[in-house]
């Protein structure tokens, strides 16, 4: 049986070809692309089904090149502070679901945001005062700091006395005792005492993140970390399960953690975990996360952050890796057939990244390499073109390019004037020859591309986001860094692809490639219907329906 997919808009991401009307598909695969009439005579005498496209939008099945799927859904399925608009709403949300859970021995989740509490950060009494009887510990929206309440502190042992670790802050008053607040590494002195997430409730959470990726055409991805972090625990079991027993239907690639507190010694460690490829799984990259976020004063920075005055506070952020170490260990990574995943928000993170690679390029010549540099928030002018240079492919979470209070009220103060109008270099990146990969880092953020894909090509808060009614949110963000659409949708489709290794069998719409497909809601490229609130109406991978509506 042939199934023919015509009458509408068939946005292909094939230079050679960018637009027809009409898709084939049989056996998993595209048989033909053209106008209708074309692909009709292609398909034969054999048996058709059609689907009416219907003046709708059929892309490649766009692909997530930067998501932590397993733990978002876990968080969600706990206590989600991802509504909470102020910190009353974020305690009561806390309080409401202790009480409807009085068995559970920690109360987890997450998802809180920065601007709903006054400088930024919560309180461990706010927490102590819903959950008196619990240890809490919940990471922020960027997972890059927990808040956490007494029993929590004291089941992890923290007290005034404790040293903050090598890659962390412990959040202190002023008579040095713990606030409640961790950030980076010393969220594990209480994610060590956590009870872990057992293998049915990964199972569950996996089930639950690929159905909602379908639902908005994404049929692959890149899960950012696959390892413990920050109180979450190691999937690449539950992955390798699920791949096993036909649960997972996308394509995804695992990146393995790069343990900050470990050196060199690693490796071998990490070539025994990659193991061998499976069916839809294979963990091919390894992470290295290089510094914090911006808004935590952890990002690695050039120049210093600035204080409330404007003043030079001496404050350069973290590199959680130091810069010798890393070119070496991404040296060795590279020579042992591993894609680098780098986290690397500041500009002097992204400089360390890059030299790391241009030493492994010196070490083992040229060749084709499949680095990436996840958020690239500060590249330095100098930078911009290192990327095409080396091949490094940036990957981009566009969702955050716009004015809202984490922006404005926090980051842009602190990086100064020059450097707030730095941020975000989607398009010189892209005007100097450098590739681009599309990632949502959800649950820091909506997994939804169509969002982020709006962001890009407006620099404005999405229609009916958690921020669209900031002052300022309508008020493009740097716009001469806007990209096109078919720009955005490129790094969603080819761009994803090729850092998840997969772009011989998908990423475009091409006679041959694997038929991963999605059917969108409307004419994408109708200036009147708008990008935002996009939806599949059906998603395929490898000619199977996943999705439908």
């Amino acid at each position: 049986m042939t199934l023919i997919l015509r009458g509408g808009r068939v946005w292909t991401g094939d230079p050679e070809r960018p637009e027809a009307s009409a898709v084939a598909v049989s056996g998993g695969r595209i048989t033909a692309v053209g106008d209708d009439a074309e692909v009709r005579r292609a398909a034969g005498s054999g048996p058709v089904e059609v689907f009416e496209l219907a003046g709708r939008t059929l892309v490649p099945g766009l692909q997530d090149a930067h998501i932590h799927p397993v733990w978002g859904a876990l968080e969600a399925l706990r206590c989600d502070l991802t509504g909470a608009a102020d910190a009353e709403e974020c305690v009561a949300t806390v309080r409401e679901y202790a009480a409807a859970h009085p068995g559970q021995p920690w109360i987890r989740g997450g998802g809180w945001a920065m601007d709903c509490f006054p400088g930024g950060w919560p309180t461990r009494e706010l927490l102590d005062s819903a959950v008196p009887d619990r240890p809490v510990f919940l990471p922020n929206s960027d997972h890059h700091s927990a808040w956490v309440n007494s029993a929590a502190l004291a089941c992890a042992g923290i007290d005034a006395a404790t040293p903050d670790p090598a890659a962390g802050r412990i959040e202190r008053d002023a008579d040095g005792r713990p606030t409640g607040v961790l950030h980076e590494g010393a969220m594990d002195l209480v994610a060590r005492v956590l009870p872990e997430d057992t293998a049915e409730e990964q199972l569950r959470a996996l089930g639950h993140a690929q159905a909602m990726l379908f639902r908005y055409g994404i049929t692959g991805w890149q899960d950012a970390i696959v390892g413990p972090y920050g109180g979450a625990g190691d999937t690449l079991a539950a992955y390798r399960q699920a791949d096993a027993s036909g649960l997972l239907e996308a394509r995804v690639t695992g990146a393995l953690w790069w343990d900050r507190d470990r050196g060199l010694e690693q490796i071998d460690d990490l070539v025994a975990r990659r193991g061998e490829p499976g069916r839809r799984f294979r963990a091919g990259a390894v992470k290295v996360m290089q510094d914090g976020v911006l808004e935590s004063a952890t990002g690695a920075l050039l120049e210093p952050y600035l204080d409330s005055c404007g003043c030079a506070t001496g404050n350069l952020g973290r590199s959680h890796v130091p810069a010798e170490l890393l070119a070496e260990a991404v040296t060795r990574l590279d020579a042992a057939g591993f894609q680098v995943h780098f986290h690397a928000i500041g500009d002097r993170a992204v400089r360390e990244c890059l030299d790391a690679v241009a030493a492994a390029v010196r070490a083992g010549g040229a060749r084709e390499r499949r680095h990436h540099i996840a958020h690239v928030q500060l590249v330095d002018e100098a930078d911009i073109g290192r990327f095409a240079e080396l091949g490094v492919t940036a990957n981009v979470q566009s969702l955050w390019a716009t004015h809202h209070p984490q922006t404005d009220e926090l980051t842009n103060p602190m990086l100064g004037e020059r450097r707030a109008g730095q941020q975000y270099p989607f398009r010189r990146l892209l005007d100097s020859g450098a590739r681009l990969a599309g990632g949502s880092d959800w649950p820091v953020t909506t997994a939804d591309p169509w969002q982020a894909m709006h962001v890009a090509v407006h620099r404005t808060e999405p229609p009916g986001s958690a921020h669209s009614g900031h002052p300022g949110a309508d008020r493009p963000f740097l716009p001469e860094e806007r990209l096109g659409l078919a720009d955005i949708l490129r790094a969603y489709t080819a761009g994803s692809a090729w850092v998840n290794g997969n772009d011989a069998e998908v990423g475009t719409v091409r006679e041959g490639m694997a038929a991963d497909l999605a059917v969108l809601d409307r004419d994408l490229f109708d200036p009147a219907a708008g990008v935002a609130g996009t939806r599949a109406v059906l998603t395929m991978v490898a000619g199977t329906v996943v999705h439908a509506e």
